[in-house]
């Protein structure tokens, strides 16, 4: 009976035993995953976060750079504050944001570090440093922010910001950590990918503890950061630096581009802000103190803002006019106040005097002709199939949608179809004497100063126009760039037709903009002044030089400013002359449009 009970306890013991040996087998050989969870408990990786690529202009003078800042890490489990009176004054930080950071530190891990104070300018890290070796569990790690020499072309650079919850939820590559800095606009945001490079990692051992034992795999595992890739805009750094000079005080934009490539050469966006505060460890203070400005400076009023195009819109009017036979060179027209105001000027007059001396009446019966072809003989149904076959030639022009720029928030502004009127007024109950304040540009019609811009290159390449864009290489490759910005769009209209038109644009200088004449360098240009219920009239301008080789096209917008001759011309004028000359010869005109007072 013995001898039965000591066999079934050694089979039971041996059995026992298989099992163990059998579980351990899975364990060390067949089954890596406790291997892989020990690991994780004793390997910390550390982040090499790579460098930002850096942003030239097009002469290749630094816009954007990268400025070093220090996050201080803490280990929960190893620090220990005994006085933190001292700690807050000795390291600069509030008890309560310290207290908040730390919590937040313990409630993410024990053992793995966690930022207890970001973004140290290099200035406090300097006078911080010689204590860091009295509090254990403390490390610094070092990252960058972006610096701006010039403090320019804010609303075109954009900035970067901490990644929030709903972007690490969009983020598809699995790039991004809870942490990271990312592009939050302009072309920070656009060129994201280029710009940020690509992370590095070193992984150590680290105790129980959490105390570092020297490198995991003698750092065979451990990579490099890349930085990230350096653009080369398109913007003229002197041109930008002055504009917004010249802008000072005012609301309203400029944009001006270089014809035959579409690159913009400048992009202002007044009022404009220094760049440099929306950096470091105030960027949240910052940027709300400049979202809650009643003047909007975060408000990028190139590609965002909207307006009435004005009599500059009676040029697009004139083009459409010739390509479809409707106007001739010598079509002839009475300045008949009665159909809609104008100044004073020589009448009747045909299409070069019309557009000399902006006339309203003729562009009230020439768009007339252009809506009303009796195509049928019910006028209601007549103005929207006009309308509408109106709209298509306008919108070749690069009008009623957005353009495409290399950055984020573009408006495409508003072209009025027949729907839009149809749902006004009802259907087949609106005619031409409902809308014909779009004969000059006024009415339901909006305009962004980036289109209006565009508009002065396509005068000034008779005809087609390559899309505005702010980058011309990528990593010093021109062939990088994005490749609708290398392809030619056309408007539809014959050549032929804008030679008569840059001939009155120049004409019109004397007309209307006498200011922005130039000695030595034809001018080519149109005023308006955009109809702003809201309070007084924007100064509009746009224009393009010189005449015979365009090298530079632009729109200024100055709003509440009044007559397109005055502010929007002169601003305009200064501008062109910087650009081709690279000095200004004009000084009363520029005390003029430095002043400021512009409303009569």
């Amino acid at each position: 009976m013995y001898t039965g009970r000591s066999l079934v306890v050694a089979v039971s013991i041996g059995l026992i035993a298989f099992v163990l040996l059998g579980k351990l087998f899975l364990i060390q050989v067949t089954d890596d995953s406790y291997l892989r969870k020990a690991e994780k408990n004793a390997i910390q990786r550390v982040v090499d976060h790579p460098y930002r690529g850096l942003v030239y202009d097009r002469n290749n003078s630094l816009l954007v750079f990268n400025d070093p800042v220090f996050d201080l890490m803490v280990i929960p489990r190893e620090f220990n504050l005994e006085d933190t009176a001292r700690f807050c004054e000795l390291f600069g930080v509030e008890k309560e944001l310290l207290v908040t950071n730390f919590n937040a530190a313990k409630k993410y891990s024990w053992v793995k570090p966690s930022p207890l104070i970001k973004q140290i300018s290099k200035e406090e890290f300097a006078g911080i440093q010689d204590f860091l070796i009295d509090y254990k569990g403390l490390f610094v790690m070092t990252r960058s922010v972006r610096s701006y020499p010039q403090s320019a072309a804010s609303s075109a650079l954009g900035y970067i910001g901490e990644i929030n919850a709903s972007q690490l939820n969009r983020d598809n590559s699995q790039y991004y950590s809870q942490g990271d800095y990312v592009g939050l606009s302009g072309i920070e945001s656009y060129y994201e990918p280029d710009l940020r490079g690509k992370k590095g990692a070193k992984y150590k051992l680290v105790n129980v503890r959490g105390i570092e034992k020297g490198a995991f795999k003698n750092g065979d595992l451990d990579t490099l950061s890349l930085p990230g890739e350096n653009l080369q805009s398109t913007l003229d750094l002197d041109l930008q630096v002055y504009g917004e000079k010249l802008m000072e005080g005012k609301r309203g934009s400029v944009v001006a581009i270089e014809p035959k490539s579409g690159e913009i050469l400048t992009m202002i966006s007044a009022p404009v802000y220094d760049p440099n505060i929306l950096t470091g460890a105030k960027f949240g203070q910052n940027y709300q103190s400049l979202n809650l400005d009643p003047e909007k400076p975060l408000f990028n009023r190139p590609i965002m803002a909207m307006y009435p195009p004005g009599s500059i819109f009676k040029i697009v009017q004139s083009l459409i006019g010739l390509q479809e036979g409707i106007l001739t060179p010598n079509t002839t027209f009475a300045c008949n106040k009665a159909l809609v105001n104008c100044h004073e000027h020589a009448s009747p007059t045909n299409l070069f005097g019309a557009i000399r001396n902006s006339c309203n009446p003729y562009y009230h019966q020439a768009f007339r002709q252009i809506i009303n072809r009796e195509i049928s003989p019910n006028t209601y149904k007549d103005t929207q199939i006009g309308l509408d076959q109106w709209g298509e030639s306008v919108r070749k022009f690069g009008l009623g949608e957005r353009l495409g720029i290399d950055i984020h928030g573009e408006k495409g502004g508003s072209i009025p179809s027949s729907q839009l009127y149809d749902r006004i007024y009802g259907e087949g109950r609106w005619k031409y004497s409902t809308i014909y304040s779009l004969s000059i540009g006024q009415g339901e019609m909006l305009v962004t100063p980036l289109q209006m811009a565009n508009l002065a290159a396509i005068f000034a390449n008779k005809g087609y126009y390559y899309t505005p864009h702010l980058i011309k290489a990528i990593g010093g490759d021109p062939s990088r760039i994005p490749e609708k910005f290398k392809t030619k769009w056309y408007t539809g209209v014959d050549s032929v037709h804008f030679d008569l038109i840059q001939d009155a644009m120049e004409a019109a200088l004397s007309g209307t903009a006498s200011r922005a004449i130039m000695k030595d360098i034809a001018i080519a240009g149109k005023t308006g002044t955009a109809q702003n219920p809201a309070g007084e009239d924007h100064s509009v301008f746009i224009a393009f030089a010189p005449k015979e080789d365009p090298k530079i096209a632009i729109a200024v917008y100055v709003e509440n400013a009044g007559w397109g001759g005055r502010a929007a011309a002169s601003t305009a004028s200064l501008l062109i002359e910087k650009y081709l000359t690279g000095e200004i010869n004009r000084p009363l005109l520029e005390e003029y449009v430095l002043a400021g007072d512009f409303i009569y």
